[in-house]
């Protein structure tokens, strides 16, 4: 039996009439008749008395309708329930973000995701900041957390969070001895441990270039955390957006040098692709990410 003949017996019960409760539930008289016959096969027992041309349930009929009316009344209670799990958004939100990023911005997002829906759970992949617009392009990474491209992108949309200038941190162990005199005068005398693409590099060659100042390099790594390590051993001043040197735990251990005008500030935020893409869970996350973003007054976090 089936929740369908389940039904069609429940009709008969309430109509006493094939032809009336055939058509109700639009099926001939005789398919209705093979759907009772199949029902008394399967319980063993005579369900609808049929004698002198009228219809009428059995004691056994009256029994069997109770039950199929608890059952169907079970069944749309989980369809209810199996609806309600369904139209829940849940699955993999994968986020690209710095390990700064993860410190700073992540813990107020997830915060706020997880309050409105407990069911997307992240994949976090984090690393240099400059692979963050690849990540997202290449699709990697639904949502990114990094410096905000000068050049604004078609498929991209960005939500700033926080401004922060780009400076150069020294070990306190091995001070570098800065000279008064013109930015070219110091960038060519301090060897440098700088970032090996990114924003901050791309400013970084453009100023240089353009004023034919000669830089002396010690090191070239990937991701901002990589250079302070590097500076940490005191080997150069690393070029670093002053919010990882706030956000980590070498603040106390690094003499900060600004950098002015000469290369500007980062605005940090969120990145993503403006198209909503992927299977129909994916589309759906990303829909209920699109909304926070733009819902959220982000002006209300310190981000520090």
């Amino acid at each position: 039996m089936n929740f369908y003949e389940l039904k069609a017996f429940l009709t008969l019960a309430k109509e006493l009439h094939f032809a009336k409760t055939a058509e109700e539930i639009n099926i001939s008289p005789s398919a209705l008749s093979r759907i009772i016959t199949r029902l008394e096969e399967e319980t063993g027992t005579l369900l609808i008395d049929r004698s002198n041309r009228s219809v009428s349930l059995t004691q056994n009929g009256r029994l069997f309708a109770d039950f199929a009316r608890e059952t169907l009344e079970k069944q749309a209670e989980l369809d209810k329930t199996f609806k309600g799990e369904k139209d829940k958004i849940s699955g993999t939100l994968t986020v690209y973000a710095s390990v700064t990023a993860c410190y700073v911005i992540l813990p107020q997002f997830i915060k706020i995701l997880s309050e409105k829906y407990p069911g997307i759970h992240l994949a976090v992949e984090t690393g240099d900041p400059a692979g963050a617009i690849t990540a997202v392009r290449e699709g990697r990474a639904n949502l990114a957390v990094a410096a905000i491209p000068e050049d604004g992108l078609s498929y991209i949309e960005t939500i700033p969070l926080k401004k922060t200038p780009l400076i150069f941190a020294a070990s306190q162990k091995n001070n570098f001895q800065i000279q008064n005199g013109s930015p070219q005068d110091f960038i060519s005398s301090v060897p440098l441990i700088l970032p090996k693409t990114g924003l901050a590099r791309r400013r970084f060659d453009q100023w240089t270039k353009s004023r034919n100042v000669q830089p002396i390099i010690a090191a070239e790594t990937e991701g901002n955390e990589a250079i302070l390590a590097l500076a940490q051993l005191g080997i150069g001043m690393g070029l670093i957006p002053k919010i990882v040197l706030e956000s980590g735990r070498y603040a106390n251990n690094f003499t900060v040098h600004t950098a002015g005008n000469i290369l500007g500030y980062y605005d940090i935020g969120f990145i993503r692709r403006t198209e909503i893409y992927g299977t129909q869970s994916s589309r759906r996350i990303q829909q209920a990410v699109s909304q926070i973003l733009h819902e959220t007054d982000w002006k209300q976090f310190n981000w520090e």
